[in-house]
């Protein structure tokens, strides 16, 4: 390989929280073992937060010898590709436009290497458009077709996503790298308004998110009320996280315990800084749950069509329950699986608090 300091690397990984989150792990063993290569992102607008503050840009910062910046850790330079809203009007002017842009962006950065973590048509098309030597990506990436814009076909032999983009990443070196606690920014803005939810010296807080990106994967609503109930009878503070849409869910946990509950509907950068302060989180296979483990807060994920072993919590201290009966299936279903409903408020219990004590005994 050419002159490190000098190399250039474009990940592609556009979306959504949980998949970003499991690939951050690669690429800061990466970005650690290759302090002077210029690694840019490509990524939907939305989830800028996890990636970069508001502020920050990257553009001229020298890594080599040089401590990380905590608005941008990993990353030099941030790109975006707003698909989501380029499906909605593919044709219209302003999609066009955007995409042109993109191009030319994607051109001058010269890239010699385009690493594709995504595995989707759509994610390796416009990596393809750098037009980078090389284009990584796994031998049998989600979506096949997605293949065949790839350079160099990866196998993979890792259980989880996290081991698999491990491997992809390591292959672009030859390194020999292993997962680590990946970094996120910090955004002074955002930790001092989680000091004004959670100061120092208040009870412990345990964030509960009963949403998921589809029904099969939600627990029901009442269960996790009991749950609320529960940790609030034993004194700890209770946030309820809403994602867009699913406020109804939140306000139903609140209104069903009281002032014991405080309900969150915060920006990305928020979640982010709240749960540096947490001491659990208990939710479904989501990305609030995937956030927890990348910032090493204990969890219980409660899973059903969703495999843990590739899926699951990763990287820290962890309870997950899952059903014999289950069965993978990413089929979006409105009503929850049949094997997620075996799962009582008991045995979630049962997990958090031997979780919690274990904790306050560390």
């Amino acid at each position: 390989m050419h002159d490190q300091s000098k190399f250039r690397l474009l990940v592609v990984r556009l979306g959504a929280m949980g998949d970003i989150l499991h690939a951050l792990p690669a690429v800061t063993a990466l970005r650690r073992a290759h302090p002077c290569w210029v690694i840019d992102w490509l990524v939907e607008p939305r989830w800028r937060a996890l990636l970069a503050t508001d502020g920050s840009t990257g553009r001229g910062v020298t890594r080599c010898d040089m401590p990380a910046n905590p608005a941008q850790p990993v990353i030099d330079n941030l790109l975006f590709a707003a698909t989501k809203k380029w499906r909605k009007a593919p044709f219209s002017s302003n999609t066009i436009h955007e995409v042109k842009e993109l191009h030319r962006s994607l051109r001058a950065g010269s890239y010699d290497v385009t690493i594709d973590l995504q595995g989707a048509i759509r994610s390796a098309f416009l990596g393809c458009l750098a037009g980078s030597r090389r284009s990584i990506g796994e031998d049998a990436p989600r979506e096949r077709a997605a293949r065949f814009f790839f350079t160099d076909r990866i196998i993979t032999h890792g259980a989880h996503v996290i081991e698999q983009d491990i491997e992809l990443v390591a292959s672009i070196a030859g390194d020999d790298l292993h997962p680590v606690q990946p970094l996120l920014p910090i955004d002074p803005a955002a930790e001092s308004w989680a000091d004004g939810i959670l100061p120092s010296g208040s009870p412990a807080a345990v964030l509960l998110n009963p949403g998921a990106g589809w029904g099969a994967k939600r627990w029901p609503i009442e269960r996790y009320s009991e749950i609320a109930r529960a940790l609030a009878d034993r004194g700890y503070r209770i946030l309820v996280n809403a994602g867009p849409g699913e406020e109804p869910l939140s306000r139903f946990i609140c209104d069903a315990i009281g002032s014991a509950a405080i309900p969150l509907n915060c920006p990305l950068a928020q979640l982010i800084a709240i749960t540096r302060r947490l001491a659990m989180v208990i939710a479904g296979d989501t990305g609030p749950l995937h956030l927890a483990c990348a910032l090493g807060r204990p969890v219980v994920g409660i899973y059903g069509p969703t495999d843990p072993s590739r899926n699951g919590p990763y990287g820290t201290r962890f309870r997950v329950l899952r059903s014999p009966e289950s069965r993978r299936d990413h089929t979006r279903r409105s009503d929850p699986e049949a094997g997620l409903l075996t799962i009582q408020p008991e045995a979630v219990l049962k997990a958090a608090f031997d979780l919690l004590s274990s904790e306050s005994e560390k």
